[in-house]
C-alpha cells in the first residue's frame, strides 16, 4: 500500500457507471484496498484487471470495506443499496462510513444516515460536481454534509477524487449544495445555448463568437465544454438529459418545500423534460439548443 492510502483504510465502490469508474480507478491509483460492485459486469471486470476485488453484492462491500462510496442515479436506487436483502445495511459494521456521491433527495438523508447509525455506520451525503471529465482527472468539487469527524475520515479517500471538498453542514446539506450546483448549471447550458442559437440565426460564425466570449466575463466551464459540443453536434452524454431532469426535480420540489420561487430555472426544467419526451433523454444535457433549434 502505498502512503496516499492512511490508517490501512479499505475502500468499497458500487455504481461503475459514466462517473463511477473513473473515480474507483483513482482510488486505486491513489493506492487504496478496493472492493467494487456494480449492476453492469464491463466495468467490474475492468476494475479487477487494474487490481480491485468484485464483490457479488452491497453487503459483501460494506463488510469488506472502512469507506463505502456509494455513486447511483436516483433516490429509489440508493434505498436498494442500503436496505436490499443484500443491502449495506446487513454488511455495515461500527467504525464504517458510508459515502453517498450521488444525487438524491435531501428529504432522505437523515432517514438513511438513522438507519446506518443503527449497525454503528454513519454517512456523509457528498454528491459531486465537475462531469465525466472532472471524474476521470480526479478533479470533482465535492459538497459534503454529514459530521466533521466522519469526513476527515473519509477525507483522504475524497481527495484521490477531487480537488475541492467543502464541508456544508449537517446531513442533507451537501444534497441541498448539489440542487444549487444543478440549477445554476442547466441554467448556463440553456443561456450558452441561446446565445449560440442566437449568434447562428443572426448571421454571425457561433464557433466564433464562442471563441470571444471565452476571453471575457462571459467565459465558463459550460461555454468551452458544452458550447463545443453544441457546435461540433457532439452529444455523446457526459451528462445525460434524463439525469439532469431528475435533479431539477429534486431542485423545484426542494424550493417547493421551503417556499422559494425559481422563475429562471422552471423553464430550463420544462425544457429538460421536453428533451426526454420526444425520446432524447439519453443524450447529453447540452442538446438543449436542438429545442431552441426547432423553434
Amino acid at each position: 500500500m502505498t502512503a496516499s492510502a492512511p490508517n490501512g483504510l479499505r475502500a468499497g465502490f458500487i455504481g461503475l457507471g459514466i462517473m463511477g469508474r473513473p473515480m474507483a480507478l483513482n482510488l486505486l491509483k491513489a493506492g487504496f484496498p478496493l472492493i467494487v460492485q456494480s449492476r453492469s459486469r464491463g466495468p467490474v471486470d475492468e476494475l479487477v484487471a487494474a487490481g480491485a476485488r468484485a464483490a457479488v453484492d452491497a453487503a459483501e462491500v460494506a463488510a469488506g470495506s472502512d469507506v463505502v462510496i456509494v455513486m447511483v442515479s436516483d433516490t429509489a436506487d440508493m434505498e436498494a443499496v442500503l436496505d436490499g436483502e443484500r443491502g449495506l445495511l446487513r454488511g455495515g459494521h461500527p467504525g464504517s462510513i458510508v459515502v453517498d456521491m450521488g444525487t438524491h433527495d435531501p428529504t432522505a438523508i437523515a432517514g438513511w444516515a438513522a438507519r446506518l447509525a443503527a449497525v454503528g455506520a454513519e454517512l456523509l451525503d457528498a454528491p459531486v460536481s465537475g462531469g465525466e471529465v472532472g471524474a476521470k482527472e480526479g478533479t470533482l468539487s465535492i459538497m459534503v454534509g454529514g459530521p466533521a469527524a466522519a469526513l476527515e475520515r473519509a477525507r483522504p479517500m475524497l481527495a484521490a477524487m477531487g480537488s475541492r471538498i467543502v464541508h456544508i453542514g449537517d446531513h442533507g446539506a451537501g444534497m441541498v449544495a448539489k440542487a444549487c450546483n444543478q440549477l445554476v448549471v442547466g441554467s448556463n447550458i440553456e443561456a450558452v445555448a441561446e446565445a449560440l442559437n442566437l449568434a447562428r440565426a443572426a448571421g454571425a460564425d457561433p464557433a466564433k463568437v464562442r471563441d470571444a466570449l471565452l476571453g471575457g466575463f462571459a467565459a465558463s466551464r459550460v461555454l468551452e465544454l458544452h458550447g463545443l459540443r453544441m457546435i461540433e453536434r457532439d452529444f455523446t452524454p457526459g451528462g445525460r438529459v434524463a439525469l439532469h431532469a431528475k435533479d431539477a426535480r429534486i431542485v423545484l420540489e426542494t424550493a417547493r418545500r421551503v417556499g422559494v420561487e425559481l422563475p429562471g430555472f422552471r423553464p430550463v426544467a420544462d425544457a429538460l423534460e421536453r428533451l426526454i419526451a420526444r425520446g432524447d433523454g439519453e443524450l447529453d444535457h447540452s442538446a438543449l439548443i436542438t429545442l431552441l433549434e426547432e423553434a
